[in-house]
């Protein structure tokens, strides 16, 4: 038999397809795959085989054996294959190649696994909900959906996981770890999807559309949010005053009114926030930005309200009416103030004389009279008025205006 290795000769041969061999043993071994018979069980978990290595090797997953070591790291493997793959991570070899692609694995089935990219193939398929999938691991990840099987735990806090990279992700939230950066202004994240959806504010990429109006954004969830104003969807609900919103970050900014909670706070003068807009748009105080420009005049604001308020200007528009008499007004505060003649309500009151008035600005000039103050100045005499309208008046008797 000895021999017949050596000369290259296969006596034996299978009845079924022909398939030659050079002894007897390899021949009846071989003749299971045809017959499906498999003698060799483990005794312990009792799976069965149809070689008796391949038990053996299976063996080893119960005893803890790992008998293949590299030769490089000394990483020990109970299966030779597994060590000859690792083999791989030293050499740097990739002897597979995609014929479609041309990108090189060093491993046959990741060969493989990356073709049904090209085909579309999707051979495993999930017994419930016939769902299919192109890689095994996939189906079996999805398969944790159904039973509820969560067998990836945080060594950190004990949270649950079904799937290995869900695990590792969520890691990164007790060691800091930030492995993604965005290559154009070096920002860090501990997540590749976050690094991904953060390059589109560089490349102003906008892949998802809203059905409805063909609005795009940049972000999925920014899609779903501006769906909820077609659908009127407000799903989060405030549980002291039953008030409704659409995302729950309002309803969260929401509650801080009735807990009175202000957690952002101001790093120069230390003032309190109940939510992180406010905080930055009270920033612009000290900084003297204004980021807001008309696009009339150039001017420029701190805040986005003030420069719609201002563009009115420009438009003519009065969009806020008053009930009574009709006068219309580009501002709601003027209205407001305005309705105050026909209420006859005076909710401004002067804490020295307790005069009411029915406009904040009319109360502070009155203040004027108790504290002294002349902030109003005549740029010829230098003489100083409370008033800014009497400041005006003397200055005809310089210009020598008729009135």
């Amino acid at each position: 038999m000895i021999a017949m290795t050596h000369i290259g000769e296969n006596p034996f041969n299978c009845e079924v397809c022909e398939k030659r061999f050079s002894n007897c043993s390899s021949r009846n071994s071989h003749m299971r795959i045809h017959t499906g018979e498999k003698p060799f069980k483990c005794e312990v978990c009792d799976k069965r085989f149809s070689r008796c290595e391949n038990r053996n090797s299976h063996m080893r997953i119960h005893n803890g054996e790992k008998p293949f070591k590299c030769e490089v790291c000394d990483k020990r493997f109970g299966q030779c294959g597994e060590r000859n793959q690792h083999m791989v991570i030293h050499t740097g070899e990739k002897p597979f190649k995609c014929e479609v692609c041309d990108k090189r694995f060093s491993r046959r089935e990741s060969q493989n696994s990356h073709m049904r990219i090209h085909t579309g193939e999707k051979p495993f398929k999930c017994e419930v909900c016939d769902k299919r999938f192109s890689q095994c691991e996939n189906r079996n990840s999805h398969m944790r959906m159904h039973t509820g099987e969560k067998p990836f735990k945080c060594e950190a806090c004990d949270k649950r996981f079904s799937n290995c990279s869900s695990r590792n992700s969520h890691m990164r939230i007790h060691t800091g770890e930030k492995p993604f950066k965005c290559e154009v202004c070096y920002k860090r994240f501990s997540q590749c999807e976050n690094r991904n959806s953060h390059m589109r504010i560089h490349t102003g990429e906008k892949p998802f559309k809203c059905e409805v109006c063909d609005k795009r954004f940049g972000q999925c969830g920014e899609r779903n949010q501006h769906m909820m104003i077609h659908t009127g969807e407000k799903p989060f609900k405030c549980e002291v005053c039953d008030k409704r919103f659409s995302r729950r970050a309002s309803q969260n900014s929401h509650m801080r009114i009735h807990t009175g909670e202000k957690p952002f706070k101001c790093e120069i003068c230390d003032k309190r926030f109940s939510n992180h807009a406010r905080q930055n748009s009270h920033m612009r105080i000290h900084t003297g930005e204004k980021p807001f420009k008309c696009e009339v005049c150039d001017k420029r604001f701190s805040y986005c309200s003030n420069r719609i308020s201002h563009m009115k200007m420009h438009t003519g528009e009065k969009q806020f009416k008053c009930e009574v008499c009709d006068k219309s007004f580009s501002h709601c505060l003027n209205r407001n103030s305005h309705m105050r003649m026909h209420t006859g309500e005076k909710q401004f009151k002067c804490e020295v004389c307790d005069k009411r008035f029915s406009q904040s600005g009319h109360q502070k000039r009155h203040m004027r009279i108790h504290t002294g103050e002349k902030p109003f100045k005549c740029e010829v005499c230098d003489k100083r008025f409370s008033q800014c309208a009497n400041r005006n008046s003397h200055m005809r008797i310089h210009t020598g205006e008729i009135f």
